[in-house]
C-alpha cells in the first residue's frame, strides 16, 4: 500500500509541473521532470521515509533518504543544488541555470505546492526558504521576478 502511496503522489507532482511547464512553454521539461524518482535508488527511499512506519523508522532510513536525495538533485538540473561547485580547496562556486530549467524549477515548486493540497502560490514557500538556497544572483533575480508578477496576477 505504502508504494502505491508515494506513486500516486509522484503521478499528482509530475501532472501539476508538467501543467505549469507546458504554460511556460516548456512542454518537454515538463514530461521529463522527476523521471528520475521512480528508480529504484530513488523509489525505496522515498518510499520508506515518507510512507513507512514513522515509529521504527530508524538512521539507516535516514540516510538512505538523504542518498537517494542527493542523487535526485545531481540528476535533475532544475534543482538549485545542481548548480553548486564544491571546489577542492574548499571554494563554492554557484552558477546561474539556464532559463528552462529555471522555469522548471518553478514549475516544480508550484506543482509540489498543488500535489500537497498546500495550492500553487509559492511566495509563503519561497519566503521561509530562500535563505537556505544557494542561487546565483540572476537566477534569484529572475525567480523573485516571476513570484512578484504570478503575486500581481493572483
Amino acid at each position: 500500500m505504502k508504494y502505491f502511496k508515494y506513486l500516486s503522489y509522484v503521478i499528482r507532482h509530475k501532472w501539476f509541473v508538467f501543467v505549469e511547464c507546458c504554460k511556460m512553454g516548456i512542454i518537454w521539461r515538463g514530461l521529463l521532470h522527476d523521471l528520475s524518482k521512480l528508480l529504484p535508488d530513488e523509489f525505496f527511499p522515498y518510499v520508506n521515509y515518507f510512507y513507512g512506519n514513522k515509529k521504527v523508522r530508524d538512521e539507516t532510513d535516514d540516510k538512505a533518504f538523504d542518498f537517494a536525495w542527493l542523487l535526485h538533485q545531481k540528476k535533475n538540473k532544475h534543482h538549485w543544488q545542481w548548480w553548486i561547485l564544491l571546489e577542492d580547496n574548499g571554494e563554492i562556486k554557484i552558477f546561474d541555470m539556464p532559463l528552462e530549467y529555471k522555469k522548471e524549477m518553478l514549475a516544480d515548486w508550484k506543482g509540489a505546492g498543488r500535489a500537497l493540497g498546500h495550492g500553487d502560490d509559492v511566495r509563503e514557500w519561497y519566503g521561509k526558504n530562500k535563505n537556505k538556497m544557494q542561487l546565483h544572483p540572476e537566477t534569484r533575480s529572475w525567480i523573485e521576478k516571476q513570484i512578484r508578477y504570478l503575486s500581481k496576477l493572483a
